[in-house]
């Protein structure tokens, strides 16, 4: 049985729709809330391989706007460093069953995963 990493917020209702299509199908889970711990950088750097820095930010959400992030020019390390402060930055959840990943609200990709 495959064991899924949720990334995500625990106030964040796609991550907690996330969590609850796996519970549903009894599988086994791992949370990380990213509000208490920021993902390791080969983790997100699994991500940005997969999706590119700039499809992980949810160029439409409320912390990007906020931040004026669509105004500013930062490197990689300055988003990476923002993103660390501000989980909201990212399209969440972020899921991963071994190779397997997914952003966002996204149940197709998790039915693949099971």
């Amino acid at each position: 049985m495959p064991v899924i990493q949720i990334f995500g917020v625990k106030n964040s209702s796609d991550t907690r729709a996330a969590e609850r299509f796996f519970k549903e199908r009894r599988i086994q889970l791992q949370i990380v809330d990213l509000a208490i711990k920021p993902m390791a950088p080969g983790e997100i750097n699994r991500f940005i391989q997969r999706f590119t820095l700039n499809g992980l930010l949810d160029t439409d959400g409320k912390a990007y706007q906020s931040a004026g992030l669509a105004y500013m020019r930062l490197t990689e390390a300055g988003l990476l460093a923002r993103i660390a402060a501000e989980p909201r930055l990212l399209k969440l959840p972020l899921v991963r069953c071994g190779n397997l990943l997914s952003l966002g609200r996204d149940e197709a990709a998790w039915k693949a995963m099971i």
